[in-house]
């Protein structure tokens, strides 16, 4: 039988229940009529991201391609080609300085924006935040982007990410936001590549318009604005994040003040278990190389091959308790690449580990920090956050009130009044 249907209804749950009715190593299923096996733990981590073993070419369906990543995206690359492709997006998002500057002009549009949340009764933070991530994301990447555009350009950007998996309006607003921001990209592209825009030597406008693929020939306008996308795009994806992590400190207020106090440690470790806690991508895919085996199973050729990111982080054979959130769990060691996957495993250099990872943990520790020190109240709200909703959120889309008299990292944050979430966090709704 196929499980399409059942996956949209059960969202994240659907691949780790699959397995606990499953004995065996992989679990087997069906999937838009295909045949797909689903594998999940550190080896299968390994064997996943081989690319001998699986190839993301012809893996993305049609509406993922239209949504969330581009038709020509860098994901749906192989081999040489894909390593080329790659090394560019290496060359701008993991470079320790670029991750600073960009790490600091998102931390300097958060602080240019919190004034005007005090003007207002409530804010919305996903939606505050995707503004202050785009507006910071754009100036870095030295992407002109008008005053009046910014709020816009941010509203497609996270509707690009919210409708990817699911079928309705929301697909339907994600197409269309990619549409209009790919062709407007592909006409900077242009008009950069003949001068009459100028942009900043070495930004990633820069870079992304000059490349030259694996041919020697530079990438199509479409396809360059593609790229543009998946660099912005996902930066902009972190007010998600964010917003988990203004629902960790409502839920387990005791991590504010060390959040505050304690420093860049602690910062990071909190910052890895929000990725490891709470729902983000349920899973990822390729198809199978060859005729392959993974611990006595077989797997034919052009099968599905499903790495089950959620249940992976969330499995008490791996983690101690995973259903508290522990941020001291990585006080104690470090985080393991191939067991914590909240965005995929592998290699960014030579695989399709996410290249961006550092830039998600930075904004992350550096976003988590100024919630703690900011001083806010959280209104009585709806705080259920459903695992059948792809990508989940919470429901309210975290509201706050932030006083007129406070600022960011001033003042002691409130921890609000109640909500109808539930105590279980990201399992309830």
């Amino acid at each position: 039988m196929d499980s399409s249907l059942p996956l949209l209804a059960r969202g994240y749950a659907w691949l780790p229940d699959l397995r606990r009715r499953s004995p065996g190593p992989v679990v087997r299923a069906r999937l838009m009529g295909r045949p797909a096996v689903a594998l999940h733990g550190p080896d299968a981590v390994r064997f996943f991201y081989d690319e001998r073993h699986v190839r993301r070419n012809g893996a993305l369906p049609e509406p993922v391609k239209s949504t969330l990543f581009g038709h020509g995206a860098v994901h749906s690359l192989d081999g040489s080609v894909h390593r080329l492709r790659k090394a560019m997006f290496l060359t701008l998002l993991a470079d320790p300085g670029e991750v600073r500057a960009l790490v600091d002009s998102v931390g300097t549009a958060w602080d240019s924006a919190v004034p005007a949340w005090a003007e207002q009764p409530q804010v919305v933070l996903l939606d505050a935040v995707a503004r202050v991530l785009t507006e910071g994301v754009c100036r870095w990447a030295g992407l002109p982007v008008a005053e009046d555009d910014l709020e816009p350009f941010a509203r497609d950007l996270v509707a690009m990410v919210d409708g990817f998996a699911t079928p309705g309006p929301r697909h339907w607003r994600a197409r269309l936001a990619r549409r209009r921001r790919e062709a407007l990209l592909a006409r900077l592209v242009d008009d950069v590549r003949d001068g009459s825009v100028r942009t900043p030597a070495g930004c990633a406008v820069e870079v992304v318009a000059r490349h030259r693929d694996a041919d020697g020939r530079l990438l199509e306008p479409r396809v360059a604005a593609v790229e543009l996308l998946n660099i912005v795009r996902p930066t902009v994806a972190v007010c998600w994040f964010a917003v988990f992590a203004a629902h960790a400190l409502h839920r387990w207020p005791d991590n504010r003040e060390r959040l505050a106090t304690e420093g860049a440690a602690y910062a990071a470790a909190f910052a890895q278990e929000v990725r490891r806690f709470y729902p983000f991508a349920p899973f990822v895919a390729g198809r199978a190389a060859a005729d392959l085996s993974y611990r006595g199973e077989r797997v034919a050729e052009g099968t599905l091959v499903l790495l089950d990111l959620y249940g992976q982080n969330h499995d008490p054979s791996l983690w101690d308790d995973p259903y508290d959130f522990r941020p001291d769990r990585f006080l104690d060691r470090p985080a393991d690449p191939d067991l914590l996957i909240p965005q995929g495993g592998g290699d960014a250099a030579t695989g399709h580990r996410c290249p961006g990872e550092a830039v998600v943990v930075g904004l992350l520790e550096s976003l988590s920090r100024r919630l703690a020190r900011m001083e806010y109240t959280v209104p009585e709200q709806d705080l259920a956050i459903p695992l059948g909703r792809m990508i989940a959120r919470p429901r309210s889309g975290f509201v706050i009130a932030v006083p007129d008299r406070g600022g960011p990292g001033t003042g002691d944050t409130g921890t609000g009044d109640t909500d109808r979430g539930g105590p279980g966090g990201p399992g309830t709704g």
